[in-house]
């Protein structure tokens, strides 16, 4: 079950990348966040009345609902809507790539987990990896201010989207499900960037085009009721701070589903980026222990 929540992630959110694309232009980023996850939202409560749920959390879960809905649905998104504008891609999937650090870090200070060697070997091999892969495009860039900026955006995006993390972790030891937790946080998520989107005078309608209506549907749907559930399912399952390890491959994902639309060319670095990264989910995971112990056995059994 770990690892078909772990491949539903990688695959859904390592694509929704393409779909974000599109809908940058004519609306603004708050407007777009807040309709995918309105829609995401009445998707999600729709689902809880089919599978007959529990609809309302308990009143101790409110204060951190709120701060998930803040941390994982407004200032996560709006962060990196807004670094891409002025940063490569590439150098913002570098930042987003040390989430599992973050986890792990956040995770000991503020709930008191152990730290996890092989997690955080694991996130430096990742980090090293991401960084082979877009060596190229983070070439030139070192004394430009304005990416510096858009860096510290990227990475306040990524603190906001570990906070996010570590608050499902404890609200899914309370018993919440995350179909519950993520309904109510996008719900509100969704309220405070549209109080804020019509304060700002910001033009609250989307672009009534295929290509933006098929990507708010996608983000909607496969990449928030889908991705978040799935995601926030691993966490509650496997911790925060290897479930954040997904985040080191959806880059891999996207580059991916650009060599065949885009016509991305793969160098030697590259290459040697995607075996770090590999490497690195293989020691996260404690992959390679597992092995070698698996194959212990089979010689025992068969007595070799």
């Amino acid at each position: 079950m770990n690892l078909l929540l772990y491949i539903v992630t990688v695959l859904i959110w390592g694509t929704t990348w393409i779909a974000i694309k599109w809908q940058l232009g004519v609306v603004a980023p708050p407007v777009s966040i807040a309709l995918r996850f309105g829609c995401a939202a009445i998707v999600l409560f729709a689902l809880l009345r089919i599978m007959r749920r529990p609809i309302v959390p308990p009143r101790a879960a409110w204060p951190l609902l709120a701060a998930q809905a803040l941390a994982l649905f407004c200032v996560n998104f709006l962060c990196f809507y807004y670094a891409e504008r002025i940063v490569p891609s590439g150098l913002v999937a570098v930042v987003f790539s040390t989430a599992p650090l973050l986890n792990s870090i956040n995770g000991r200070i503020f709930m008191g987990r152990p730290l996890r060697a092989s997690a955080i070997v694991g996130a430096l091999l990742g980090l090293a990896g991401i960084g082979c892969l877009f060596a190229q495009q983070m070439a030139g860039h070192a004394g430009d201010t304005e990416m510096w900026l858009g860096l510290v955006i990227a990475f306040l995006g990524t603190m906001s989207f570990s906070a996010g993390n570590l608050l499902s972790s404890r609200m899914q030891s309370m018993g919440l499900h995350p179909i519950v937790t993520n309904s109510w946080a996008m719900l509100i998520g969704a309220a405070v960037l549209t109080v804020g989107s019509l304060l700002a005078g910001l033009p609250f309608k989307p672009e009534l085009t295929v290509r933006y209506l098929g990507a708010l549907a996608y983000l909607a749907v496969p990449g928030s009721v889908i991705g978040f559930t799935a995601y926030l399912m691993l966490v509650g399952r496997i911790g925060p701070e290897r479930a954040a390890y997904c985040t080191v491959l959806f880059p891999i994902v996207a580059l991916a589903v650009s060599t065949v639309f885009e016509g991305y060319r793969w160098s030697a670095l590259a290459v040697l980026g995607l075996m770090l990264v590999v490497a690195g989910n293989l020691v996260a995971f404690d992959l390679t222990r597992r092995l070698v112990a698996w194959r212990g056995s089979e010689r025992r059994a068969f007595g070799r």
